[in-house]
């Protein structure tokens, strides 16, 4: 079974986190979600406050099959973190998947690993990110997948799935929630 570790900090984007996290656990992937700050729920931007299944501090050193980052307003914290950077680095350098939607890829970028790479990325880290392919919903490129925003998260959820379990799998999932 396939496992992805989802961080959530405070503002993060609701749609962007939970969507893409409901697509994979409904096709079967482990998928273990952080507080960056442990004690309590993590409030989205939009007010809604999630319960994590653990915090940054349990899971630092553990490699997942998959380093998922939502984006929102959230994305400074994740961003100001080292210990983020510490385990995006770990992740790439164990050649496993990293996954960042909206403004999320700035993380990646913090942690050199944008460079001469293809991406996608909200437009509003385009000055930050000016690579960045603003027509394309979800781009994968060797084991980095980037999306768009909220707009995109079922698409970038499905494209997980596909990934990290199997394009069967993705239909599967796509159909039975009428995509």
């Amino acid at each position: 079974m396939a496992t992805v570790l989802t961080l959530l900090a405070e503002g993060f984007e609701e749609i962007e986190a939970i969507v893409p996290i409901d697509l994979l656990r409904r096709a079967g992937v482990d998928v273990t979600t952080a507080a960056l700050v442990a004690g309590g729920p993590v409030t989205g931007r939009s007010g809604i406050a999630v319960h994590a299944d653990t915090d940054l501090a349990t899971v630092m050193g553990r490699t997942f099959d998959c380093l998922f980052l939502p984006g929102g307003a959230g994305v400074k914290h994740l961003r100001a973190d080292p210990r983020v950077r510490t385990l995006v680095r770990q992740q790439a350098d164990a050649g496993r998947w990293l996954a960042a939607i909206c403004a999320a890829p700035t993380v990646l970028h913090d942690a050199g690993l944008l460079a001469g790479r293809r991406y996608t990325a909200h437009f509003s880290v385009a000055h930050e990110l000016p690579h960045l392919l603003a027509a394309e919903r979800v781009v994968t490129d060797g084991r980095l997948v980037t999306s768009r925003g909220a707009g995109t998260a079922q698409d970038f959820g499905l494209d997980l799935v596909t990934k990290l379990v199997s394009a069967e799998k993705a239909a599967e999932v796509a159909r039975a929630i009428c995509a």
